[in-house]
């Protein structure tokens, strides 16, 4: 099923039971200033999924189309939300909250950027033709911002030694020392 607005740049596409939104031509979008909004539910975003302790719950995501000083097209783009992390230590559940906040220039795939814009850490490019799965970039946007190793900060786990108790890993063959074989 296709649904089209009005000016034919934004259509939903189904796949499963999740409606996926799709830009038609991104140019477009932010050059009109258009904004596009929604929510993501985290069962729908597959490579997150062996880093969840629970695949539940939803992502409020916003994308806000415009043009910056230099012309160039731009995409700011919000996302919130918490999901329930694995911790590295324990592999409990530690609830983190998205604070996704990023603004992207776009670029067409075949244009050429000098090693210098490439460089610009202050830029982050986004190459396209002109189509963009919106659902796709706000999964990517969602990686890109999860810990490396995420853990409690005062994390228990189970089997390890209290504080101050030292364990020797040799106590075990103090046993064996004098016995014949």
């Amino acid at each position: 099923m296709t649904w089209s607005a009005e000016n034919n740049i934004i259509r939903r596409l189904s796949r499963n039971r999740f409606k996926l939104k799709r830009i038609n031509d991104a140019f477009l979008f932010a050059r009109e200033a258009r904004v596009l909004q929604g929510t993501v539910p985290v069962s729908g975003m597959e490579r997150l999924h062996d880093l969840l302790v629970e695949v539940a719950g939803e992502v409020v995501w916003r994308l806000e189309g415009m043009r910056g000083a230099r012309g160039e097209f731009l995409l700011h783009l919000t996302v919130g939300g918490v999901i329930p992390l694995a911790c590295q230590r324990c592999l409990s559940a530690i609830p983190f909250q998205l604070a996704v906040d990023n603004l992207l220039e776009l670029v067409p795939v075949d244009a050429d950027l000098s090693q210098d814009e490439l460089e610009d850490d202050s830029r982050d490019f986004l190459p396209l033709e002109k189509e963009l799965d919106v659902e796709a970039l706000v999964e990517d946007e969602i990686l890109l911002s999860l810990p490396v190793a995420p853990r409690h900060e005062q994390c228990v786990v189970p089997g390890a030694a209290a504080a101050g108790e030292r364990i020797n890993p040799f106590a075990a063959l103090a046993g064996f020392k004098g016995k014949p074989n």
